[in-house]
């Protein structure tokens, strides 16, 4: 592999680093000025408020009820794995877009800034970012989440995005070729 290619498979990865410091820094700020239940700061009403939650399970606390073992195996070691995988895919598939590369990096950013809670933190992750959701899906709050799970859920929406439209430009491209 060229320095030229190893560099511009590296570079993306500074995001990751970048959503890593920044997930644990607001989660540090959170922990040591907000008690935990309690709303800091609200916006536009209740519409948007931060406020210090724990979560021992995964996305809208599933698996919170498992025991610890379980929880640990499912939530820890099963995730690292999946993340390590994404990684070596991430360096070994030629396949990827610039861009894609760019999300990528976001999500691993984001899964490894919950993992460090999962493993370092008893209480579970920390999680502050609260929304209002007006009843839609039978929710009247979005499940509260933190800078992790947003990198994790912006990153993964934009890459399917990438992957749909970089199927359709090929479909398109083949397409023309027979025709002409």
């Amino acid at each position: 592999m060229q320095q030229r290619d190893i560099k511009a498979k590296m570079l993306p990865l500074i995001l990751s680093v970048v959503i890593i410091i920044a997930d644990q820094i607001t989660k540090a700020f959170i922990i040591k000025n907000v008690p935990v239940g309690t709303v800091y700061f609200s916006l536009f009403g209740d519409f948007f408020r931060i406020i210090h939650v724990t979560n021992l399970g995964a996305a809208f606390s599933l698996g919170n009820g498992l025991s610890s073992v379980w929880r640990f195996v499912s939530l820890c070691i099963i995730p690292l794995l999946v993340l390590l995988a994404v990684l070596v895919v991430f360096f070994v598939t030629k396949e990827l877009s610039q861009v894609q590369r760019w999300l990528i990096a976001g999500i691993l950013g984001g899964g490894f800034g919950n993992l460090i809670d999962r493993f370092f933190r008893p209480d579970g992750v920390v999680d502050f970012i609260d929304v209002k959701f007006y009843g839609l899906f039978g929710l009247e709050r979005w499940p509260t989440f933190n800078i992790a799970d947003s990198a994790v859920l912006v990153c993964e929406i934009a890459l399917v995005l990438s992957f749909i439209f970089s199927a359709s430009t090929k479909a398109d491209k083949a397409n023309t070729e027979k025709t002409n």
